[in-house]
């Protein structure tokens, strides 16, 4: 397929969300669910515009995903304000945590015992179906920094920090279809658990605490807060948090949230942790950069010190370019999996997804001791939406470049796509209604 198509096709379908957003607003479907649909329709089942060689994509797909899912956490980051000692942050600890394990840990049984799966290859399967997803998850994640609501909230941190629980499991479910002895259990349980996840999580976060307080301290210093390139040092932290991390056999996923994290906290310390959101105080102008710093910003500038206006800029500028990319990335990749769904479903699919969607999850969330943290609608509605998307296909294209055998490769491939297609459309057409159906329960209360 020639470029110009590529692009053609995907201009086609930017214009086509642009041109309805208007009208999807007011009906219960989701972006995601109207690519997935629109790849669908001009894939080699519909009108045949595009085609896609999933063995033959593996490489660059991996790192598309890596991309998406790497901008997608530390936007996440960046909006999670509350400190750490707020009892809000359990729920997203159980969540990642207690609740990632046992959906895994479900999932795997029930592919082992009920479709007669082998070990190893139920366990990879569960992990890449087990995690929800910071992409597809926005409408119902936190997307205003002042957002303290422990659903959104605790949906937002699970998707962030589940990474350090469903990869080892990726990794371990691969050494298992290579060592079926269990010699590698004392190796991957130092390795890949006790040491990978608390490397990611302490570099990413001093990273982004130090790089932001610096940042922060130099503009204020040389009066250039208006200035300088926040996209630029968006991208900086992004990559040099990930590779530092990977560099040392850390999580780079976990080390690009938990950077996002110490950003945030930098303009915490900057401002005051009582004071609204930064960025709500200050919004940059377009092109800021060129401008006089009296016309470079909005709001009363005057009664604000030169900390919260610099942190201001800085948050707006990085918040608008991540969510930029990640909505680009999203519309960009479920279009290309809406163009290969046809050639890799799998009905068992359908099976695996209401267990999972329906049951699996649901369970997990109400098994958890969570107290007065949630009442019960907070649970039910937490067990539900545990949306799958592009973190799951990064780890189906991270397995397919380990050399799984061929069978097992193809059912990976079928059976992730289906139950990511699935979760797509289920939890897509159902958002909109059951978080209005929340928010009335909310304020009933």
């Amino acid at each position: 397929m020639i470029f110009t198509v590529w692009v053609a096709v995907l201009g086609a379908v930017l214009l086509t969300l642009a041109l309805t957003s208007s009208y999807l607003r007011w009906m219960p479907v989701t972006t995601s669910a109207m690519c997935l649909a629109l790849g669908v329709a001009i894939g080699p089942t519909g009108l045949g515009l595009l085609k896609l060689d999933i063995h033959d994509s593996t490489t660059w797909m991996e790192h598309l995903t890596e991309i998406a899912v790497v901008f997608s956490l530390f936007v996440s980051g960046l909006k999670l304000r509350l400190p750490f000692k707020d009892r809000t942050w359990r729920v997203a600890y159980g969540l990642a945590g207690p609740v990632m394990i046992l959906s895994i840990a479900g999932l795997c049984l029930a592919l082992h015992y009920l479709f007669g799966l082998g070990w190893g290859v139920s366990l990879l399967i569960g992990a890449m179906l087990a995690p929800t997803d910071p992409v597809l998850a926005a409408l119902v994640q936190v997307n205003d920094a002042r957002d303290d609501d422990r659903v959104r909230f605790g949906l937002s941190g699970e998707a962030g920090l589940n990474d350090g629980t469903a990869f080892p499991f990726v990794i371990l479910g691969l050494l298992m279809l290579r060592d079926d002895d269990g010699g590698f259990l004392t190796e991957w349980t130092l390795r890949n658990v006790l040491w990978a996840v608390p490397a990611g999580l302490l570099i990413g976060y001093a990273m982004g605490r130090g790089i932001g307080r610096l940042t922060l301290s130099m503009r204020i210093k040389n009066a250039d807060s208006t200035l300088s390139p926040n996209d630029y040092l968006a991208l900086a932290l992004i990559a040099l948090a990930y590779v530092a991390a990977e560099s040392v056999q850390g999580y780079g996923f976990l080390s690009v949230f938990a950077a996002g994290l110490g950003l945030r906290q930098a303009e915490v310390a900057s401002t005051d942790k009582d004071s609204p959101p930064a960025e709500h105080l200050v919004q940059p102008v377009v092109g800021h950069e060129t401008v006089a710093p009296r016309q470079a910003v909005l709001g009363d500038t005057e009664s604000l010190d030169d900390g919260q206006v610099a942190a201001g800029v800085m948050m707006g500028d990085m918040l608008a370019f991540g969510s930029l990319v990640e909505r680009a990335m999203e519309v960009f990749l479920v279009t290309l999996l809406g163009v290969v769904l046809a050639n890799h479903w799998d009905w068992r699919a359908v099976a695996i997804g209401a267990l999972l969607f329906a049951v699996i999850r649901p369970l997990c969330v109400l098994a958890m001791p969570w107290g007065r943290l949630l009442d019960r609608s907070q649970r039910l509605l937490i067990g539900w939406f545990g949306i799958r998307g592009i973190g799951s296909l990064f780890y189906l294209f991270f397995a397919l470049n380990h050399h799984l055998p061929p069978e097992v490769a193809n059912l990976c491939i079928n059976l992730t796509l289906s139950v990511v297609a699935l979760s797509i459309l289920v939890h897509g057409l159902s958002t909109q209604p059951t978080l209005a159906w929340y928010e009335r329960h909310k304020r009933s209360d």
